[in-house]
């Protein structure tokens, strides 16, 4: 009997427990650890942030519906890894045992690294919010509530380092789109502030016409916007940047002026991982093999944000590559059928597809994008707008959170997106 335990209890945590446990015999146990005792739909919180969704709405208490599957669950940090010794230390002292470990944690926030960035906490600290936590989306949709009192300028965008842009694209335009609909735009000049080379850029060298086509939505909502942006720091009200030109020297200084703020961060690994010697990078990822297993310890597997991944090219200002929902499904499901094989005393043969697939909702608009492979020369490099992702969006949403609530194992990003895609495209031709 083995003890498989998974980390993260989020898209990539909630999945790998669900095709694990219906992968293997019963003999084996399937453990999820996770810090908090909810499941949150994270694509959903730019809809938090500006009150188009409520909280319950995208959580939900995973420990019944693990149980009613037959997966433990402890609602419990995790302080330490001993990958040597095959256990885990939680935050109150007690020690879990595995066999095989499985991490899927996703990311820590590093807010840090821009001297004023981050949300307020109680212990003073930042100027500008985040969608990457429903806390922090809340906390968003506070603010913002008292700022349409007394509208005024607005910064969004992605600090240096930042690897998943989709979502400050999103807010941007959702927020664009909700002023509108309150009838208070005009009274808000917007200015989106990117670490990416150029619009569109997403962090993967671009996609398809995604440069020209998401520069002429942003001049079509009078959005103006920096490129090559290295926040250096944030005050109140104020926010520092340095622009730099394509060889990374110094173009222009920025101080720019706003009442509200999302930014999003920088990525590490969380700490419980990046200390484990030889496991991770220097960020903090975990380093893994093409089968999803870490290159030092042969019972570690890895999948979703929390995985290295090299950037898809060198750019003037610090950028990762983004870590989509489809591409982590397909390492989920690598594990779980590399994990099986290895219970059965075969060899490990199965290889996630790193394609880049996204659905990207833009308030009454949309926008969708395909790469694959997500690292140029692409046999597919796609991108397309319209109403119809919009709708898309708020589908896959509701598609999702069913999947989550009735434990279906089945591969969702492949049954409903890439579906979805190809009559698309089959309409356009």
């Amino acid at each position: 009997m083995a003890n498989i335990v998974i980390m993260g209890a989020g898209i990539g945590g909630m999945p790998a427990a669900y095709e694990m446990r219906e992968k293997l015999p019963k003999t084996h146990t399937v453990t999820v650890v996770s810090a908090v005792d909810y499941f949150q739909f994270v694509p959903s919180n730019p809809w938090i942030a500006v009150g188009w969704r409520k909280r319950e709405e995208i959580i939900l208490k995973v420990g019944p519906l693990l149980e009613r599957k037959g997966i433990k669950f402890i609602p419990k940090a995790v302080s330490a890894i001993d990958a040597v010794g095959n256990s885990l230390t939680l935050a109150d002292g007690e020690k879990l045992p595995y066999d095989y470990l499985v991490i899927t944690t996703g990311p820590k926030l590093v807010f840090d690294e821009v001297p004023g960035a981050g949300p307020a906490t109680a212990a003073g600290g930042g100027h500008t919010h985040s969608v990457c936590s429903v806390d922090h989306a809340e906390a968003f949709w506070a603010d913002y509530q008292e700022f349409l009192k007394n509208p005024g300028p607005v910064v969004v965008g992605a600090m240096p380092g930042a690897s998943c842009f989709g979502p400050a694209y999103e807010f941007v335009f959702i927020l664009d789109a909700d002023l509108r609909k309150r009838k208070l735009r005009d009274k808000v000049p917007m200015t989106y502030v990117t670490s990416e080379p150029y619009i569109g850029h997403l962090g993967l060298g671009g996609v398809g016409d995604s440069k020209s086509m998401l520069e002429s939505e942003l001049r079509g909502h009078d959005i103006k916007w920096i490129t090559n942006a290295k926040t250096t720091k944030v005050e109140a009200g104020r926010m520092f940047v340095t622009q730099v030109d394509d060889l990374g020297k110094v173009y222009k200084e920025h101080e720019i002026p706003f009442k509200l703020s999302m930014m999003l961060p920088a990525f590490k690994g969380v700490d419980a991982v990046a200390a484990v010697p030889e496991l991770c990078n220097p960020r903090g990822f975990v380093l893994i093999d093409e089968f999803q297993r870490s290159k030092k310890y042969r019972n570690i597997f890895s999948a979703g944000v929390c995985v290295a991944i090299p950037p898809v090219e060198v750019t003037p200002v610090p950028t990762g590559a983004p870590k989509t929902g489809y591409m982590i499904e397909t390492m989920v499901t690598a594990i779980v059928h590399n994990i099986a094989d290895e219970l059965e005393g075969k060899p490990v043969t199965a290889k996630a597809t790193w394609n880049a697939i996204c659905l990207a909702d833009m308030g009454d608009t949309g926008a969708a994008f395909v790469a694959l492979p997500q690292i140029p020369p692409r046999n597919v490099n796609w991108f397309k707008k319209g109403k119809w992702v919009h709708l898309a969006k708020i589908g896959f949403e509701k598609y999702f959170m069913s999947k989550m609530k009735s434990g279906n194992s089945e591969p969702v990003y492949e049954k409903y997106v890439l579906k979805l895609l190809g009559i698309v495209r089959l309409a356009n031709k």
